[in-house]
């Protein structure tokens, strides 16, 4: 058997991405349960023999679906939060970064796929143990670097830094987070009331937190 050309690679790659966006698309809108993959292999426009030849079942799939959906969003936040250690004006910065997670994590398809996960935490609990991994447990490990390496420039007081990056990260989330699971609510939020939660997170963090008087 001759081994695959570049050409094959690029045609398996793009039904792979279809296949996954198609599976992001069923998932989201029927459940796992409710889910199929006729009904993932007809929205790809593949065969359902190719959706096997990608992935062996459908749990593959959707924990395929899963990782890939929470690195995508956590890593753009996750290179902001490490360059934080560097800043210069730590106020600022912390504001910038507390809008940035929040426009992250209340996008819909985010809210979405955080009720998806906890709603099948039961069947797959491996996959609630991925998504903190990979997503708020990552950007609070990082956080708590930033915080320590800003205490020792004298710019936080912080003594437990990994408490400190949980305080920052609920400080900006929990009211407008839990909102939004409880209500079902996948609209976009007012941007303006995003700003006001990241603004008074900060500020309530470096009351605490901030450099010795």
């Amino acid at each position: 058997m001759s081994a695959p050309t570049a050409v094959d690679e690029t045609r398996a790659a793009r039904k792979r991405r279809a296949i996954l966006e198609a599976a992001a698309e069923v998932f989201l809108r029927n459940g796992y349960a409710g889910t199929s993959m006729d009904e993932i292999a007809a929205l790809a426009a593949v065969s359902k023999q190719t959706v096997y030849k990608h992935f062996a079942d459908k749990k593959t799939l959707f924990t395929e679906f899963v990782t890939r959906t929470v690195d995508e969003a956590a890593e753009p936040v996750h290179a902001e939060v490490e360059s934080l250690q560097d800043t210069g004006d730590v106020e600022a910065d912390l504001r910038d970064l507390a809008r940035r997670q929040l426009g992250m994590v209340m996008r819909p398809r985010l809210l979405q796929l955080r009720r998806l996960v906890i709603g099948e935490a039961g069947r797959f609990p491996e996959l609630g143990q991925v998504f903190a991994e990979r997503g708020p447990l990552r950007t609070m490990a990082a956080m708590a670097t930033a915080f320590e390496r800003l205490g020792a420039r004298g710019l936080l007081t912080v003594g437990d830094t990994e408490l400190a990056a949980a305080h920052f990260n609920w400080l900006v989330m929990s009211i407008p987070l839990n909102r939004a699971m409880l209500s079902g609510d996948d609209d976009a939020p007012d941007p303006a009331e995003l700003d006001r939660y990241a603004a008074e997170g900060v500020r309530v963090f470096l009351a605490a937190y901030g450099p010795p008087a």
